[in-house]
């Protein structure tokens, strides 16, 4: 595990340039992020995609592996870290927000339009985990992005509000929200925002349901650690839920077309559901794949078993 601020966990590939770039948002936030080319490009425009994810991860992460894979198949393409972790900027750190989370991925695309080497008129993008979920809402609004793609998606204010499977009763909503509430007391008397609870343990007891084992195994060992990632290291404000909560997304996915989407999620992933409501919301065109025996974090890394032909072809043909 290492320390070092180049660490990133996976390869790049030696057909492929990566380099760092800074951007703001439309609320003046500073976002990071690496531009990856392919180098047999030449003066050719690029068409060109915004990658962020998963939610609490890093663009060293899963978000740069994709942006690596896609490079090569010769898309200009930023991974960048959303407002308040990681690179970016942003305080207090480590909150997440339905509105400044949605637009981060259009100030990717204003980035992105603004290069001399990509064909504006051919923007894509790509959201990990609960990335989908924003990238999505930020299609419906954003009239310039020309496809999307969600993989392992996660809607978080939905999730956040409601819990998994929308078990969460109005009595528990409730008593969450008070508690956020009393927090806020807190952080106004001390000057600095309180963390909530560990996003991943130090270590496992054992009894902990299999997709909490599987984010372990990708967040917490070798296979994906980033000292910078929320969920490797640390843990969201004990209020950020405050806006997720109470802001949901997704309301106007049917604006999304007649733009395409392509939802990818694996046939063992614990959040599955959330693909397969949000492929019965949206109107066509639309695509649902489902990855034979994948779990949730399977779609992070594992280049085996995520569909890269299948998202160049779909931004290839998408994106004219």
């Amino acid at each position: 595990m290492s320390n070092t601020a180049e660490h990133y966990t996976f390869t790049l590939s030696d057909k492929v340039s990566r380099q760092k770039v800074t951007f703001k948002n439309r609320y003046g936030i500073a976002l990071s992020g690496d531009l990856y080319l392919p180098k047999n490009a030449g003066d050719q425009k690029l068409s060109a995609l915004a990658i962020s994810g998963p939610f609490g991860a890093v663009k060293e992460q899963s978000s740069g592996l994709y942006a690596n894979q896609m490079a090569e198949r010769g898309f200009a393409v930023i991974a960048f870290d959303p407002s308040y972790t990681g690179e970016s900027g942003g305080e207090p750190r480590n909150i997440a927000s339905s509105d400044i989370n949605t637009e981060d991925f259009s100030a990717a695309v204003d980035f992105l339009g603004l290069q001399k080497n990509v064909d504006r008129n051919k923007i894509g993008i790509i959201g990990i985990c609960g990335f989908g979920g924003f990238a999505l809402n930020a299609t419906a609004v954003d009239k310039r992005v020309k496809a999307v793609a969600t993989t392992s998606m996660y809607d978080i204010p939905r999730v956040a509000s409601k819990g998994y499977y929308d078990k969460v009763t109005l009595e528990e909503r409730t008593k969450t929200l008070e508690q956020m509430s009393q927090q806020r007391w807190k952080d106004a008397e001390s000057g600095t925002t309180a963390s909530g609870p560990r996003s991943n343990a130090e270590k496992l007891k054992g009894d902990e349901p299999q997709f909490i084992k599987d984010y372990f195994d990708y967040y917490r060992t070798p296979r994906g650690f980033h000292e910078r990632s929320v969920n490797s290291n640390g843990a969201w404000a004990a209020t950020s839920g405050f806006s997720l909560m109470n802001m949901p997304i997704l309301t106007y996915i049917k604006e999304i077309s007649p733009r395409p989407i392509l939802i990818i999620a694996g046939e063992n992933a614990h959040s599955r559901y959330f693909s397969e409501d949000i492929y019965k919301m949206a109107a066509e065109p639309k695509e649902l794949m489902i990855i034979p025996k994948a779990v949730h974090v399977d779609l992070y890394d594992k280049v085996d078993i995520i569909p890269f032909d299948k998202l160049e072809s779909f931004f290839s043909e998408n994106l004219k």
